[in-house]
């Protein structure tokens, strides 16, 4: 063997490779995300949403009242 300190730790890395799939191996929990970029986001939706009422506009109350032959 030429380099034993690389077979050792190779050794090891596998050994912990393996063991993390048995059923009682340690569980890390996952940290909770931060919220980044949260105003922009925001933005981002207002934007989308002024966009989207200026392509399809909801009715209004007093375009529902209109007959449908009266246009």
């Amino acid at each position: 063997m030429e380099q034993p300190t690389g077979f050792i730790v190779a050794v090891d890395a596998v050994m912990r490779h393996v063991n993390s799939a048995r059923p009682d191996a340690p569980v890390r929990a996952e940290p909770p995300r931060t919220a980044r970029l949260a105003a922009p986001r925001r933005l981002a939706a207002g934007a989308l949403r002024r966009l989207a009422d200026q392509i399809q506009p909801t009715p209004t109350s007093s375009a529902r009242n209109i007959p449908a032959g009266a246009c």
